[in-house]
C-alpha cells in the first residue's frame, strides 16, 4: 500500500471514531423525560433555551448571599442553598453547580443521599464532618473521613454519601456538583416518605425490619434537607 493509500485509509478510520464518539445521548437534567409526538402538548425540553446574546448581562452569571448563614434549627439540623441554573442562568450547558451546607451544632446530619445527575466535591469552611460515600453493587466499600477547615473530600457520580457533623460548633461547607441540574434523592425519604407509599412488604423485607415499624415510618414526616 503506497504513502498516499495508507494515509487515506487512515483519515477513513479517524473519522469514524470521531463520528462514533460523538453519537451518544445526551444526559437528563430532570428526573423524567416522557416522549411524545405531539409538541404543542409538550412542557419541558431536557436543558434550558438561551438568551439572546445582545440581552446577556453579568446579573446572568452573578449571585449574592452565599456567605449569609441560615436557619437550622430542623429535624436534621441543616440547611443547603443550592445554586442551580434556575439561580444562575450563565451556568447553562456549563455543567456546573454549587452549594453551601450549613450543620448545626452536635449532630446536623446531610443525611445519605445521591446525585443522579452529578459527582461532588465538598469543601469544609468550618467546623468538623463525618463524611463518607459507599460503593455499589456488590461490594458496598465505605470510604470515609473526619474532616476539618480545608479538607477536601469527594463524592463519586452517582453513590450514596452523607455528612455529619460531629463537633460542638456549627459547621459550614461548600460542594460543587457537575451538573447544571444534579438533583438529589435522599433514600429514606424516597423509599420511607414515598406518595403514594410503598407496599410496606417490600420495605420489611428489603431492610429486615418488623412491619410494624415499617408502618410507622412511612407515617412519620420526612423532611427533604
Amino acid at each position: 500500500m503506497g504513502v498516499a493509500n495508507f494515509l487515506l485509509v487512515a483519515f477513513v478510520f479517524l473519522a469514524l471514531a470521531f463520528s462514533f464518539a460523538d453519537a451518544f445521548d445526551p444526559a437528563p437534567l430532570q428526573d423524567i423525560c416522557v416522549a411524545i409526538n405531539d409538541t404543542k402538548f409538550g412542557v419541558f425540553v431536557n436543558g434550558k433555551f438561551c438568551k439572546d446574546p445582545a440581552k446577556v448581562t453579568a446579573n446572568d452569571f452573578f449571585y449574592s448571599g452565599l456567605n449569609v448563614p441560615q436557619d437550622t434549627s430542623n429535624q436534621l439540623g441543616i440547611y443547603i442553598t443550592l445554586l442551580t441554573v434556575d439561580s444562575i442562568p450563565g451556568l447553562n450547558t456549563n455543567g456546573l453547580s454549587l452549594s453551601r451546607i450549613n450543620y448545626a451544632a452536635n449532630g446536623g446530619l446531610n443525611p445519605p443521599h445521591h446525585h443522579p445527575r452529578a459527582a461532588e466535591i465538598l469543601t469544609v469552611l468550618e467546623g468538623t464532618l463525618y463524611a463518607g460515600f459507599v460503593t455499589a453493587n456488590p461490594d458496598h466499600i465505605l470510604f470515609s473521613k473526619i474532616l476539618h477547615a480545608g479538607d477536601v473530600f469527594v463524592f463519586p457520580f452517582g453513590l450514596v454519601h452523607f455528612q455529619l457533623n460531629i463537633g460542638k460548633t456549627p459547621a459550614v461547607a461548600i460542594a460543587a456538583l457537575s451538573s447544571q441540574n444534579p438533583g438529589v434523592n435522599t433514600e429514606a425519604n424516597a423509599l420511607f416518605g414515598s406518595k403514594p407509599s410503598i407496599n410496606p412488604d417490600v420495605l420489611t423485607k428489603a431492610f429486615h425490619l418488623n412491619k410494624s415499624l415499617v408502618v410507622t415510618l412511612q407515617s412519620e414526616n420526612w423532611v427533604n434537607p
